[in-house]
């Protein structure tokens, strides 16, 4: 999940974009669209969807990995490990 209010707005531009491109994509298999253009649409939304997903991830690594300001202490190792087994889960799971 974005933390910031930058990266929470950034994101959603993103997703707001790609739903164009889904509207557009559907249009275009509505009305018989040329192959060509449709793979194109599907492409350009596979490379939308990468996209958001890596600025989520980066923002999940930062958010999980490095060191807290202010009060808050820093991770034990365990923490650690479960944050980074997690980060991992994730990535299998969407490398697929």
């Amino acid at each position: 999940m974005p933390y910031s209010t930058q990266e929470k707005k950034r994101a959603l531009v993103r997703v707001r974009r790609i739903d164009g491109q889904l509207d557009a994509l559907a249009q275009a298999l509505e009305q018989e669209a040329d192959c060509g253009a449709v793979l194109q649409q599907i492409a350009a939304i596979r490379g939308a969807v990468n996209g958001l997903l890596g600025e989520v991830l980066e923002s999940h690594l930062r958010a999980s990995f490095v060191p807290r300001a202010g009060p808050r202490r820093r991770a034990t190792r365990t923490e650690d490990a479960a944050a980074m087994e997690q980060t991992i889960a994730l990535l299998r799971t969407y490398l697929k």
